[in-house]
Order: C-alpha cells, then structure tokens, then sequence
C-alpha cells in the first residue's frame, strides 16, 4: 500500500493565533497578580488590581478573536479553539476572584 497525502491550502487563522496569545497573557496575569498579592501576605495592590482589569479585557477581546475566526472558512481550526478556551479560563479566574473578595474565601 503506498502512502496516501492530502495536500491542502489552509492555514491558521491569524485571529485565531492572537487569540490563543490573548488568553495566555490574561492567565499570565492573573497568575502574577495572585502570586504577587500571596506574596505580599494578601494585600493586594492597585497595580494587581489594574493587572487583573486588563487581563479581564484582554480575555473578552480574545474570546472575540477566537469567536471571529472560528467564523472564517476554509482555515485550521487549532488556535480558535484553544483560544476560546483560555480566554473563557481567564474569565473565570477573574470572575473566582471578585466571588472570593465579597465572599471572603
């Protein structure tokens, strides 16, 4: 039997890439203004605050992004998809943490 190769011209949707890198810097982010207030004995400091905000907005531009280039045709869907996901992870990082604020975790 000899080899069988489907030749194709798709490729990743470049929305898709800079989501994947959106949701990767939201979790980065939040993981460092986590650690960075575990570190200071749970005081947390304005710029965690802003860091967490801007991991926040950087995950729903993301989730945009992944949402935009799953619509495209004829592309890979590999980054779409784990974009979503971890813009969806850093929106329920965010989201944990306001819960564990007002309810004292």
């Amino acid at each position: 039997m000899g080899r069988k190769y489907i030749f194709t011209n798709k490729k990743e949707s470049k929305k898709g890439i800079m989501s994947a890198i959106l949701g990767t810097v939201s979790l980065l982010s939040l993981f460092l203004a986590v650690y960075g207030t575990f570190q200071n004995q749970g005081e947390a400091l304005v710029k965690y605050g802003m860091g967490a905000l801007f991991a926040l907005l950087f995950a729903l531009a993301g989730i945009v992004l992944g949402i935009l280039s799953k619509m495209e045709e004829d592309k890979f869907y590999v980054f779409s998809y784990l974009g979503i996901l971890l813009n969806i992870l850093a929106i329920a990082g965010v989201g944990f943490i306001l819960y564990a604020g007002v309810y004292g975790l």
